[in-house]
């Protein structure tokens, strides 16, 4: 069966208190010209369950917020959205049936959703995602919210005379398959898993295969050797190697018995001596650089010796002034009564004792010190020459011994060295060919890796495409089924409504859309208003069909806006139109909404369904004042 959902109660909260609209019959019609806000209902029903709907100006400006009270699955809510740009993105939600406050619900990201509350309560999954079934696409697929499904339960105005479902956005074609797919039990939430998954791996497939190609396209543009030339130079690389170790080895057995022990003698007074020169040069160092350190500490007593002799001038030469004036204040001190023995300027009796003695011994302590430092210098500078005198003896040492030991061994030993270096260097050269083929092979061993990876990707793929085409070949016989009723359905249909110059009508099996004489619908004249039939009978077909069948989670729920607009004059189609939705409405009495907005309804069947009627004294939202028929702009242009 369908899933229940219905529109229960539209309340505006506006400046000027509050607009309430109840929804209690099957089919509902919201009747008046253009302007009066019937376009604004509809839209703000849409913003209610989280959409992003048009909002007229008397919205904007002079409402608070939007109460909807919606049936749907077996929920009963109260939805309440801000109208403040600042607050819309929360809606808070009320269990009508507990009375329970929930947390408030989020319209775009973040958790708890509003979108997922809605999904979970018709029963569907919350991360389903639309993947492209066709083509070369290699995403996973944008994914499946509310809004997708409100596209098959909204027709706005604008769609009305121009398209079906969206059909030309080729962008959203993939989803809008889909969410058919979903709502009639043709797909699931595994199967959309898998189809996600299968365009994600099909762009892995196709990177290893294009990295392969790549790699192998510069192996062969760098001529480089193939897998068994360079295992062929590699083996032939370490026999090489492998003989030149050998006869080195066999030329160090050959040259061990030559060294004598005289040699041997004279190499260990050469390591010896090697030794005291290091040891020789070290105290060097140390020497020079304890002789800078007195050095310096000289200087510093030089100056400090310098500076008492400078304080002892200043003195003398200060006491042999007698001031005539105070230096501070520059009053005279002639006038001044000075007892004999006394300073003229502090008044403090004159020191009978000299300082010089103390002056003296300190300077003498100075002295002593320069004396001393000096003899350590003169003592430090003999070590250095010694050592030095060392140093070339030792160094004069090691030259006399190179050249006896040199004498003692060219003779009997530069031959073989000669060969010996030679073998080194065959050697050498085997260990660097056998890097430059190791570096081959291990970039042929990338290209096997590269290969294996890729076939294991493909076979994966492949795996995965037989599970889909599984599924998929479960489903065809209810596809080709459903596919079939809803043909039958909308020929019927068509057929009553009588649309001009449609002799067969029925729905693609794959697209899902509808074809006028074998033909796709928009190849057909938009005169007459046939787009706009063919809406009505396409979207009422749909909602038959899924009443009549069982597991489908179609919303039993159709809004449509102006279907009368585009028809202008034709009262005949326009009869026929609210014939079906009436016949429709009462053969499923309590079993779904139809709200339709219209400017012009006929009017033998104006008994027949509930009727709002609309004017400019008496607009949709009537606690603003209408500002008149010319100083409004409707939201979709007639």
């Amino acid at each position: 069966m369908t899933v229940k959902f219905r529109i229960e109660n539209l309340a505006i909260d506006t400046v000027e208190g509050s607009v309430d609209y109840s929804f209690n019959s099957d089919l509902t019609v919201l009747a008046g010209p253009s302007g009066v806000g019937k376009t604004t209902l509809l839209e703000l029903i849409k913003w209610g369950l989280g959409g992003d709907g048009q909002l007229a100006p008397v919205i904007t400006e002079k409402a608070h917020e939007i109460s909807l009270e919606i049936t749907i699955g077996d929920e009963k809510l109260r939805l309440i959205r801000s109208i403040d740009p600042a607050k819309r993105k929360n809606v808070r939600v009320i269990d009508l049936t507990t009375q329970e406050r929930l947390p408030d619900h989020r319209t775009g990201a973040g958790e708890p959703s509003l979108n997922s509350l809605l999904m979970t309560s018709l029963g569907l999954p919350t991360d389903m995602r639309a993947a492209a079934q066709t083509g070369r696409s290699t995403k996973a697929g944008s994914r499946v919210t509310f809004a997708d499904i409100f596209t098959y339960l909204y027709i706005p105005q604008a769609e009305m005379n121009r398209d079906i479902a969206r059909s030309q956005d080729k962008y959203i074609e993939p989803k809008r398959k889909v969410v058919f797919e979903l709502l009639f039990g043709l797909t699931d939430s595994e199967l959309l898993a898998r189809r996600s998954e299968a365009n994600v791996l099909k762009g892995r497939v196709e990177e290893a295969v294009d990295h392969h190609a790549k790699i192998l396209q510069f192996l062969d543009d760098s001529n480089t050797q193939s897998r068994v030339d360079a295992e062929t130079a590699l083996a032939e690389a370490q026999s090489a190697q492998r003989q030149a170790e050998a006869q080195r080895a066999q030329i160090r057995d050959d040259l061990d018995p030559v060294t004598d022990r005289e040699t041997q003698a004279l190499r260990d007074l050469l390591n010896e001596a090697e030794r005291n020169l290091a040891d020789a040069k070290a105290s060097e160092v140390t020497f020079v650089r304890q002789r800078q350190d007195l050095v310096s500490e000289l200087r510093r007593v030089e100056g400090d010796l310098s500076r008492l002799g400078r304080m002892r001038d200043a003195g003398e030469r200060l006491a042999q002034i007698e001031f005539t004036t105070c230096p501070r204040c520059v009053q005279s001190l002639n006038n001044r009564e000075v007892p004999p023995g006394h300073c003229r300027l502090c008044m403090l009796p004159d020191e009978t004792q000299t300082t010089s003695d103390f002056d003296q011994y300190e300077v003498l302590q100075l002295k002593d010190q320069l004396d001393e430092m000096q003899k350590q210098i003169h003592f430090v500078g003999d070590q250095i020459a010694q050592v030095r005198k060392l140093v070339q003896d030792r160094e004069e040492l090691l030259r006399q011994l190179g050249t006896t030991i040199d004498a003692r061994t060219s003779e009997r030993i530069s031959p073989r060295l000669q060969v010996f270096a030679d073998v080194t260097e065959r050697i050498a050269a085997s260990r660097t060919a056998q890097e430059h083929y190791e570096n081959i092979l291990m970039q042929w061993d990338r290209v096997t890796d590269l290969a294996q990876a890729e076939d294991e990707l493909k076979r994966e793929y492949a795996s995965l495409m037989r599970k889909i085409e599984s599924d998929e070949a479960k489903i065809d016989e209810r596809r080709k089924y459903l596919v079939d009723e809803i043909s039958r359905e909308f020929n019927r249909v068509v057929s009553v409504l009588g649309i001009p110059g449609v002799e067969e009508a029925s729905i693609h099996p794959t697209n899902y859309l509808p074809l006028l004489n074998g033909k796709p619908f928009r190849l057909m004249s938009r005169g007459g208003g046939i787009v706009t039939a063919t809406q009505v009978a396409y979207w009422t077909s749909l909602v038959a069909v899924a009443l009549r069948e069982r597991n489908t989670f179609y919303p039993s729920f159709l809004m449509l806006d102006s279907p009368r607009l585009a028809l202008n004059t034709d009262d005949e189609l326009t009869s026929g139109l609210y014939r079906r939705l009436v016949a429709l409405a009462e053969a499923n009495r309590a079993k779904l909404q139809f709200i339709i907005a219209d400017n012009e309804l006929p009017a033998s069947y104006r008994k027949d369904y509930a009727e709002i009627d609309f004017d400019f004294k008496r607009p949709t939202v009537r606690t603003v004042r209408h500002p008149g028929k010319n100083a409004v702009k409707p939201l979709t242009a007639a």
